[in-house]
């Protein structure tokens, strides 16, 4: 009977999904019907006006809005399991790539090789790579001898999100105004750089990394219920949550490479799956991957409708819903201590 509920829920989860994505894609500055967006994915072809929709909305959707809700959904799926996994191997439910200080180095990496290098995405990538193992080696590094301690690691984490956030705010501060304003834009969150091109590596990353979280799964879960308890199974407790902090520090930069700064995500959506499917991982990731993508793809609707001829950074959305989040987390642990 469980087994079924959580299948129909996954169902309806995924039919929601395809949802999103079909319907949001009639969205925009240029108004399209549901007809002509799903005559422009399976009727037609090569820009061809018989199948009774103009090339010019042919090409909006497959060129601007379908890459565009694509990396949507995977930055929004990236980033909810990512928080999973950071929330089950620290047994903190308010853990996030931002509140460990992976994303401050991502971004840190990447705003330097925007400053410094050039604007090609490659290297944007391999910047955010470094220097999100970069804050995870300073905040193993600051937590010392006590690293196993799960208290110890977030207190480091949070030092090294700040410490890093500091240097890349001077970086932005003595970049020409130019620079600055685009790694303003950038560090807020936006989808709209977005292109065919940018959507293998993010999904790469993310297919590899879920691979380990479901490979581990039953460790993570171990380390869920206690340290002692795990390691009395002969689980290296201390090995495997280095391995799930680089595998999330990964995948966390490889899409702040692409999209920027995006904030409370995963936070949010891990909590509100496990309030729907309970805490067992195999069944809180294809939700996270499922509610998290939603949830970003209408975040980019509500960023980009909102206000006329100007498109809102995702990060402001996301930081305001997020914001109310957190503090309804903190009310409702407040009053069951």
């Amino acid at each position: 009977m469980i087994r079924r509920q959580f299948s129909t829920l996954v169902i309806f989860a995924s039919l929601f999904t395809l949802f999103s994505i079909f319907f949001s894609t009639t969205l925009g500055s240029v108004d399209l019907s549901l007809s002509q967006v799903l005559k422009s994915l399976f009727v037609c072809t090569d820009n061809n006006s018989s199948c009774g929709v103009e090339p010019l909305y042919q090409r909006i959707v497959w060129e601007i809005r379908l890459p565009r809700i694509l990396m949507a959904f995977l930055t929004g799926a990236g980033l909810s399991i990512t928080g999973a996994i950071l929330q089950s191997v620290t047994r903190n439910p308010l853990a996030d790539p931002y509140l460990f200080g992976i994303s401050s180095g991502a971004s840190l990496g990447a705003v330097l090789a925007i400053s410094t290098i050039s604007g090609a995405i490659v290297s944007i990538t391999v910047g955010a790579l470094l220097g999100g193992f970069f804050s995870v080696f300073l905040m193993l590094a600051l937590a010392g001898n006590a690293a196993l301690k799960v208290e110890r690691l977030l207190l480091s984490g949070v030092a090294v999100s700040f410490m890093l956030g500091a240097f890349t705010s001077l970086v932005v501060y003595y970049s020409d105004p130019e620079t600055a304003t685009t790694l303003l834009f950038w560090m807020m969150g936006s989808f709209s750089n977005s292109s065919w091109q940018q959507l293998p590596l993010p999904l790469i990353t993310i297919v590899v990394g879920l691979a380990l979280f479901i490979l581990y799964r039953h460790w993570i879960n171990a380390i869920q219920a206690g340290d002692e308890g795990a390691y009395t199974l002969g689980i290296p407790v201390s090995r495997l949550r280095l391995l799930m902090l680089i595998v999330c520090s990964m995948i966390t930069a490889v899409l702040v490479a692409h999209v920027g700064g995006i904030g409370f995500v995963g936070l949010m959506v891990p909590h509100i799956c496990r309030f729907i499917v309970g805490s067992q991982l195999y069944k809180v990731l294809p939700m996270c991957i499922a509610v998290g993508g939603s949830f970003m793809i209408w975040v980019d609707v509500v960023a980009r409708s909102i206000l006329d001829q100007q498109v809102l950074p995702v990060g402001i959305v996301t930081s305001a819903i997020g914001s109310f989040f957190f503090f309804v987390i903190l009310k409702t642990r407040s009053r069951s201590v």
